[in-house]
């Protein structure tokens, strides 16, 4: 994934709107536009231009069924931004996390075999 993808994707979800258009296409994947259009204040167009912002982003797919155009999510952008971002943050802290645990309980169980 290049910088400038990475770009496009954070450009997206820097939107309201736009995240409320991912929101309601994972609520209920394939609706056509006028139906996605139905739910915000603003023209078809406004959403037209959203919509085109999350396709560049690569964040939605659509599907041409008949004259309908079908919109689904597609978060394989965002769970690649994840692995690189996140997932490398959160490898170190869930390692000493699992040490934590697995730490507390041993003790605990040498605790339980000592007042046996």
């Amino acid at each position: 994934m290049t910088n400038d993808d990475m770009d496009d994707i954070f450009h997206a979800l820097a939107h309201a709107i736009r995240r409320q258009i991912l929101d309601l296409l994972k609520a209920r994947p394939g609706q056509g536009v006028g139906e996605l259009a139905q739910a915000f204040d603003v023209s078809r167009i406004a959403i037209m231009n959203h919509l085109s912002v999350l396709d560049r982003a690569g964040l939605i797919v659509s599907e041409k069924q008949g004259r309908k155009r079908c919109l689904y999510i597609n978060t394989v952008p965002i769970q690649l931004v994840r692995d690189r971002w996140i997932n490398a943050i959160d490898a170190p802290f869930a390692e000493r996390i699992a040490n934590i645990k697995y730490a507390a309980e041993g003790a605990a169980k040498r605790k339980d075999q000592i007042n046996e």
